[in-house]
């Protein structure tokens, strides 16, 4: 479990930030202390070479001229004093120098000086101890004058060679600096190279599932909530991030599919109960035509009706279907003309026009009937001499259209406004006209056309346009 747990914080976004900020920072301060070191050590030797400098710079210019001088007074005899102090001091400078000095030149030089000391102690020691004139003065010239111009020059070519030893500091100083600055560029673009590849790659493992998540929240706000592969992501909080959208498509869709369900369930419902308002007297009306057709002899007629009755009510039934096909409906209507006109056949006429080719598109069961009852009870029964009505169909291009249409009195302009005004409120009169509007919207919703046209005692027209859905064949 630790392990898996190390790996996934490996593997985050602020790990692999952090890895980034190191890949960045340690070659630079690797670099910064490569630097630092090389200006130390330039600076300790440049400081240690100055101070031998100004050591030696305390060596006495006139060095030889001193000692030679008060041993030539010794000598004669015009002063006791051995210049001891001079030489000692010639001796512990170069001594000195010897200890903090690293140029083999000048070390040498060091060591020359220090040894050509010890000589003229010895030199002068000599001539303290030896008698005569001649003797003193032979020795002074032999021995000391020519000692003492060896330590000036030996002091000379120590600090010539310590101002070359500076020289060739500065040489590798200089040698070093450009040595640093090719380095310092090398690091810094191999550095900024390759962090900004490693940018790259995490910018890219960052938006790219970011993009994707992006998009699939834009598909998801379009309604798009097929399943989709989860979001690839090296972040384990963008994969479950992904997982959650898709979950959450997922459940959302099945509520949607719930939802849907229970809308086709409760419009079913509601098509059955605008079907079940259809006037009960109808078939009231029609039993005692039948009844006073057989009282009256006209037994043909009365089969003839109760065939169109039984037929109407087959038709009406439909195995318990809401939706039927327009050829089905046309049937259903045409056996209600046909009782009808049995008992109106004095004023009333009709035609059915129905396109073969729209016999299997579908229609909410009942549509045609209430226009057709609506059109004889209040269109042609208002009308002396009665009227005729037309129910036709036709198709065009990827819509069926349908119209009802009488010849009865029509609608005064005031009464066709408050027909039309009915079926936006869903309430009113004309409850033929009103009923068949609502299953009809039920079904096809925005897709539904449904006008009303009416003149005053030339008669009414009802169009209908909805989507032509074909019913599958078994």
């Amino acid at each position: 479990m630790g392990v898996k747990r190390s790996e996934r914080e490996k593997t985050s976004i602020s790990a692999r930030l952090r890895q980034l900020i190191l890949y960045l920072a340690v070659p630079l301060c690797v670099l910064a202390v490569l630097v630092l070191v090389l200006l130390m050590i330039y600076s300790l030797q440049y400081a240690q070479i100055s101070s031998n400098i100004s050591t030696a710079s305390q060596f006495n210019q006139n060095f030889k001229d001193e000692v030679d001088l008060k041993m030539y007074y010794f000598v004669t005899g015009s002063r006791d004093e051995i210049p001891w102090d001079e030489v000692e001091t010639a001796e512990e400078l170069a001594t000195k120098l010897l200890g903090n000095t690293k140029n083999r030149e000048s070390r040498r030089a060091a060591n020359s000086v220090l040894n050509l000391c010890g000589n003229l102690k010895d030199s002068m020691s000599e001539i303290e101890n030896t008698d005569g004139y001649d003797r003193r003065m032979h020795r002074l010239e032999n021995n000391v004058y020519v000692i003492t111009e060896l330590v000036q020059d030996y002091m000379y070519t120590y600090l010539y060679h310590e101002a070359g030893e500076l020289a060739a500091l500065r040489e590798r100083q200089s040698m070093w600096l450009i040595t640093g600055l090719i380095l310092t560029a090398v690091v810094m673009v191999t550095t900024i190279v390759y962090s900004l590849r490693r940018g790259f790659l995490i910018s890219h493992s960052i938006t790219r599932p970011i993009d994707e998540l992006y998009q699939r929240v834009t598909e998801i706000g379009h309604g798009d909530l097929t399943p989709r592969p989860q979001v690839e992501a090296e972040d384990e909080k963008l994969r479950a991030l992904g997982g959650g959208l898709e979950e959450m498509a997922s459940r959302l869709s099945e509520q949607m599919e719930l939802n849907r369900q229970e809308q086709v369930r409760l419009r079913s419902m509601e098509l059955a109960l605008v079907q079940a308002q259809i006037n009960p007297h109808f078939l009231y009306n029609t039993l005692d035509a039948i009844m006073w057709l057989v009282e009256t002899g006209k037994n043909e007629q009365a089969v003839k009706m109760v065939s169109s009755l039984s037929l109407y009510f087959r038709s009406f039934l439909s195995n318990g279907k809401d939706i039927i096909t327009i050829g089905e409906e046309a049937l259903h209507v045409r056996s209600y003309l046909e009782i009808q006109q049995v008992r109106y056949q004095d004023i009333l006429r009709y035609e059915l026009n129905m396109d073969p080719e729209l016999d299997r598109c579908l229609i909410p069961k009942m549509t045609l009937q209430p226009l057709v009852e609506n059109a004889i009870y209040h269109g042609i029964k208002e009308k002396r001499g009665g009227g005729s009505i037309t129910i036709s169909s036709v198709s065009e291009g990827n819509q069926a259209v349908l119209r009802v249409q009488d010849t009865g009195v029509g609608l005064p302009p005031e009464a066709l406004k408050q027909l039309r005004e009915s079926l936006e409120s869903d309430e009113g009169t004309g409850f033929g006209v009103l009923a068949s509007y609502k299953r009809l919207k039920l079904l096809f919703g925005e897709r539904l056309d449904f006008q009303i046209d009416s003149v005053e005692n030339k008669g009414t027209e009802i169009t209908i346009r909805i989507p032509k859905y074909l019913e599958e064949k078994t």
